[in-house]
């Protein structure tokens, strides 16, 4: 995923929070994917709540505040932001702010407020500290729940107004993200009954949307900005009241609200659901086992049902939305401790494969979908990505996957189920991936507003030659040949065991010459390393990037190059203390708080510490763990985001965040499993009913790790893993079927 357009940043230093922050402007709002920021919402101090297609960014105190830049914040539906402002007052004037909290489940956003000093002229009406406001909210099926516990801690009666201040833009979520549109639907009279308000918008895309605030209590004054209600308390007395948001489309089935407590039970259950068979982990390290449970209720929340399948969205806000790349990418980190997420991931972009070429949505037969969006602009044609599958990663990755999750749960049906998609998409990678023929998958978008860039590094500054020009399509990124070179490989794996032996042969020979060619075409030794892509006359761009970590990852690299691409990832040009930039320091385009040509990925580091782990450099791989779990330390609620800037680790400082970055972001959340296991050299091979461990390590600070009901074939396994001085010892505590456990040191 990418923001296209360069963007200019200025820093605004906040000691307090222990970090520094930047607001940005673009210089180009109309390119796609951009982003227009004139505040550092990463400040903001944001809770974030999602249930299916809606969810919601508030701030501390439980409001929705528009900012003269706009911000993020709202309550969206199917790519429409449905509310823009929702704002608690107490006679006019904010509350004081006491706590602020989210349950670890990311289920419940519960805040704590009381009064101001009240005034009346010049006179003291109420003294601060004598209301006390617990307002709680949740979302499920399109409604936003919210209730309110007002209470009178004075020694005197009370008697006073709240007011909550609404507004509704009914922007799409590209506009909020900085996009300028040349035409608007229409906002209607707002329909307003003794308890309800409603505001329609008729959308140019032809979909009437209604937003309704519903109350519990009629309020006192009820108008498109205002609701009032009155507030009478004796002494210790408290009133309860309600209030909730809908999030209505024309021809969507959302259905009317249910009572408090029962969307409340019934959103419980589905998070529960989404537990799927994970195992249980804990560590020596307390800081380490917040950041996993936060990893695990951030993808719970995530996860969303589509058609019957669990599939994990994106990111909050910005893609909040099936994308291929992601959803892979979040599979293969979380495979061996949910198994069920990959199964999903499967099953969905099979049901999603292109079939057809469709030059306004990149697509080709066998392309792997790069996203679906759901939003006004895309109903509208303005954007080609209600189905857009403008990606070259995805469709190996999903192969990849594919062999891997037959591997993990063993379930040869299953992987009879995807055959034919994994023959397609193998047919997509020998001809219309590689379309010149010479051996190596090229990209080059077939509509004017696609993705330029189309692998993970997706801005449009983001691949380019040693001079700083731009790269010329058709280009051929490095880390995609590692993906076919994976992908060929696992083809052949699920082959062997569906009895294709000769199909098995011809894949494994065809990876076999790529690896070869890859090895000429994309090694320099005077880089040294691999080179970041092939432009579109062959020419080699001469970049040291973190990309060629992903070719340690798919194992295409020799061990000879593999060594040098490890010790070169781990200077400190490349590796900043808080983990491993995506552009080397001195490399032309660098630039640390760039969105890819030098900032820090958490997802990217994990998939480069699986690299250095698959040739053997353990510790290595181990540093990168360290890093990312003491950066965490420095963010809300311990979340890794999506990124944060590359600048170098500074003595008693704490990182630099990226102020428009997803938090929380599944393929972020999803990297600590991958690095764990990366660590302890975890395999799972269902069909031996083997548990493998190849040269388990684990980092000064993790003294011991204990996983618990790891599942394999129709056994599981409890056990610890403990560091000495020179090794770490596996230790079984309990096992149920015929499970072996295999330990190379």
């Amino acid at each position: 995923m990418g923001r296209v357009g360069q963007v200019t940043l200025n820093a605004i230093c906040l000691p307090s929070l222990g970090a520094y922050y930047f607001t940005m402007s673009s210089e180009d709002p109309l390119a796609n994917d951009s982003v227009l920021v004139t505040s550092a919402m990463a400040a903001q101090g944001s809770r974030t709540v999602k249930h299916a297609n809606t969810f919601a960014v508030f701030d501390g105190y439980g409001d929705i505040r528009p900012s003269a830049g706009g911000g993020d914040q709202g309550v969206y539906h199917n790519g429409t932001r449905f509310l823009s402002r929702y704002e608690f007052l107490i006679e006019g004037v904010r509350p004081l702010l006491l706590s602020s909290d989210i349950t670890r489940d990311n289920h419940l956003i519960a805040v704590d407020l009381t009064n101001p000093d009240l005034m009346a002229g010049d006179r003291k009406r109420i003294q601060r500290g004598l209301i006390h406001v617990f307002r709680s909210k949740f979302l499920w099926q399109g409604h936003c729940y919210e209730r309110y516990r007002i209470s009178n801690y004075g020694l005197a009666p009370l008697s006073f107004k709240v007011n909550i201040r609404f507004a509704c833009d009914f922007a799409d979520i590209f506009e909020v993200r900085g996009m300028v549109r040349s035409r608007k639907g229409n906002v209607g009279p707002p329909v307003t009954k003794s308890t309800l308000i409603e505001i329609p918008y008729e959308g140019v895309d032809g979909i009437r949307r209604r937003t309704r605030l519903e109350f519990s209590l009629p309020p006192e004054t009820l108008n498109e900005q205002l609701a009032t209600v009155p507030a009478i308390l004796g002494t210790g007395e408290e009133m309860n009241f309600s209030v909730v948001v809908s999030c209505l489309l024309e021809g969507n089935n959302v259905s009317l609200p249910v009572s408090s407590a029962t969307a409340y039970r019934e959103s419980s259950l589905l998070l529960q659901k989404a537990r799927g068979r994970e195992c249980e982990i804990s560590t020596s390290n307390m800081h380490i086992n917040t950041l996993l449970e936060r990893a695990i209720s951030d993808l719970r929340m995530l996860l969303t049902e589509e058609n019957g399948i669990l599939y994990p969205y994106a990111g909050i806000p910005w893609f909040c939305t099936p994308f291929g790349r992601d959803g892979l990418i979040t599979a293969l980190e979380t495979l061996w401790f949910n198994a069920d997420i990959s199964r999903g991931v499967l099953d969905y972009l099979a049901a999603n494969q292109a079939r057809e070429v469709k030059a306004d949505q990149d697509a080709e037969p066998g392309k792997i979908l790069h996203e679906i969006r759901m939003g006004e602009m895309t109903n509208a044609g303005e954007l080609p990505f209600a189905k857009y599958y403008g990606s070259a990663d995805a469709t190996p990755l999903f192969i990849v996957l594919a062999g891997r999750y037959l591997r993990r749960s063993g379930d040869i049906e299953f992987a009879r189920k995807m055959w034919p998609h994994i023959e397609s998409a193998l047919n997509w990678i020998d001809t219309f991936g590689d379309q010149d023929g010479d051996g190596f998958v090229e990209y080059i978008r077939k509509t004017e507003n696609g993705i330029e860039n189309q692998a993970w590094k997706d801005s449009s500054d983001s691949v380019f030659h040693q001079d700083g020009a731009l790269a010329q399509a058709p280009i051929a990124i490095c880390e995609v040949q590692g993906y076919v070179f994976a992908a060929k490989k696992q083809a052949a794996f699920i082959a062997d065991h569906l009895g294709f032996k000769n199909i098995a042969r011809d894949l494994r020979n065809e990876a076999a010459d790529l690896r070869k060619k890859f090895e000429h075409f994309f090694w320099d030794k005077e880089l040294p390393g691999y080179v970041l892509a092939l432009d579109r006359n062959k020419r080699p761009c001469r970049v040291k990037s973190s990309n060629m970590g992903h070719c340690l990852f798919a194992n295409i690299a020799s061990p000879a190059h593999a060594r040098v691409v490890a010790k070169l990832l781990m200077e400190d040009s490349f590796f900043s203390g808080w983990g491993i930039r995506t552009l080397a320091r001195g490399e032309p385009r660098f630039n640390p708080m760039s969105y890819h040509n030098g900032s820090i990925w958490p997802h990217d580091n994990a998939i480069v510490a699986e690299g250095l782990a698959n040739y053997g450099f353990k510790a290595e791989a181990a540093r990168i763990l360290t890093a990312l779990s003491h950066m965490s330390q420095y963010t809300e609620l311990n979340r890794l985001p999506e990124l944060f800037c590359g600048f170098r680790q500074r003595p008693n400082q704490g990182p630099t965040l990226y102020p428009v970055a997803c938090s929380p972001q599944a393929w972020s959340a999803a990297s600590i499993f991958s690095l764990l296991q990366s660590c302890l050299g975890l395999s799972i091979h269902a069909l031996n009913r083997c548990i493998h461990f190849q040269r388990p390590y684990l980092p000064e600070n993790i003294q011991n790790v204990t996983i618990r009901n790891l599942t394999v074939g129709d056994g599981a396994i409890d056990f610890t893993a403990v560091r000495h001085q020179d090794d770490v010892g596996i230790h079984v505590i309990k096992r149920t079927g015929a499970v072996s456990v295999v330990i190379d040191k």
